[in-house]
């Protein structure tokens, strides 16, 4: 069976022997993966002008994800689904604040780059060494408050996020925040398994996003990646069960770009969906900007 999978193309390709690491295979390498992505560039007439605040980005720390049958696949963030919406705030203004469980550094699916997108790969260099060196959430919660620099949370995708996010209390913490300070939240693919985190020692009764529908990479999907070589096996576990036991609705059924936006959540579905989410997300932030001018006005005159 290995001999007519290499034949076909869909055997994963072996990184590590000791360690049993994977990537994907050559044909799910040609099918998922492209040298360009559907940036589009779009100028933000109203584009923010000071310097304070910022979008902070959650990032896994997971590099290699165990599957069920106990191989590995080299994963992390998945980098279409992080620097296409970060291009397209950085456009509108807003710089960034990286952030991961433990301050180590945020894994990327490097094997995934667009090589030939020039934009990309500019903003990939130019935040590198914050990626490799991001701040402890913990840190990142000590200076929270209602007049906080930072305009929204991101958390992207990529499977490496399924690793560690939904376990973390810290990212509970961070949800919570979001949620107690009115903020925007953006997430996409595998980011919105983060929602599992409010989940942490609770009733899945008093759930926060109960009723709530969003974008993200389903089930389905992850079930078949494995048949082309994409991963290694199956996954541990199926995240969007879990968001739908929650009570969670799904407004997509495969991972073909969809966005959504569901009061102050605004989800994608995969790569496809970064540039739509990066340019609908935007505008969101400079209308949140807006309207808490406004607000600071009525209450001064």
């Amino acid at each position: 069976m290995g001999k007519i999978k290499e034949f076909f193309r869909v055997e994963p390709h072996l990184e590590n022997e000791k360690d049993q690491l994977y990537s994907p295979s050559k044909l799910a390498m040609k099918t998922a993966v492209q040298p360009k992505t559907n940036y589009e560039e779009v100028v933000y007439n109203d584009s923010y002008k000071g310097n304070d605040k910022k979008v902070l980005i959650l990032g896994t720390e997971v590099g290699a994800l165990e599957m069920k049958n106990g191989k590995k696949f080299l994963t992390g963030n998945q980098p279409v689904e992080l620097f296409v919406p970060m291009l397209h705030w950085q456009k509108a203004g807003f710089d960034f604040d990286f952030a991961s469980i433990n301050g180590k550094e945020i894994k990327i699916e490097k094997w995934a780059l667009p090589t030939e997108d020039v934009a990309v790969m500019r903003i990939y260099r130019e935040y590198m060494n914050m990626l490799e060196h991001p701040l402890k959430i913990t840190d990142v919660l000590k200076d929270s408050d209602k007049d906080s620099k930072y305009i929204a949370v991101y958390i992207p995708g990529g499977h490496g996020a399924i690793g560690d996010i939904p376990y973390s209390k810290d990212i509970k913490k961070v949800l919570l925040w979001v949620i107690k300070e009115d903020k925007l939240l953006v997430s996409i693919c595998h980011g919105p398994s983060a929602l599992l985190a409010l989940n942490l020692g609770e009733n899945k009764k008093n759930f926060p996003f109960n009723g709530y529908h969003i974008a993200a990479f389903p089930d389905s999907n992850d079930k078949l990646l494995p048949s082309i070589g994409y991963l290694p096996g199956q996954l541990p576990y199926f995240y969007g069960s879990k968001l739908i036991d929650l009570g969670v609705t799904f407004a997509n059924k495969l991972g073909n770009g969809k966005v959504h936006q569901d009061r102050k959540l605004i989800t994608g579905d995969g790569p496809m969906a970064a540039n739509e989410l990066g340019i609908l997300s935007a505008k969101l932030f400079l209308q949140e900007l807006y309207d808490e001018a406004k607000e600071s006005l009525q209450i001064n005159s």
